[in-house]
């Protein structure tokens, strides 16, 4: 009975820190924008994820699909992107 309610408060005090983290990335990155910081390039490599999410949620209607189609996407574009790299290194241009 211990050990459990030591899991519960662990696993509940690691997500009210992952929510802390998330509010202040948020957070800083408001203040950036405010401030004429932002870097549109950076932005939409985060929002990227967050488009194929939506997109796919759209497309299948189901939250778990929509996980596992994101993911594979992601994954699509990570081969994609690191053939293109070791390409531009091969020919050097």
């Amino acid at each position: 009975m211990t050990g459990s309610l030591i899991s519960q408060i662990a696993v509940i005090g690691t997500f009210v820190l992952i929510g802390f983290g998330i509010v202040a990335m948020i957070a800083s990155g408001v203040r950036g924008i405010t401030q004429g910081k932002q870097d549109y390039k950076r932005i939409a490599l985060i929002a990227t994820p967050a488009i194929i999410f939506i997109i796919s949620y759209v497309a299948l209607n189901d939250v778990t699909k929509a996980g596992v189609f994101t993911t594979m996407g992601m994954m699509l574009i990570m081969v994609v992107s690191i053939l293109f790299t070791g390409l531009r290194r091969t020919f050097k241009y």
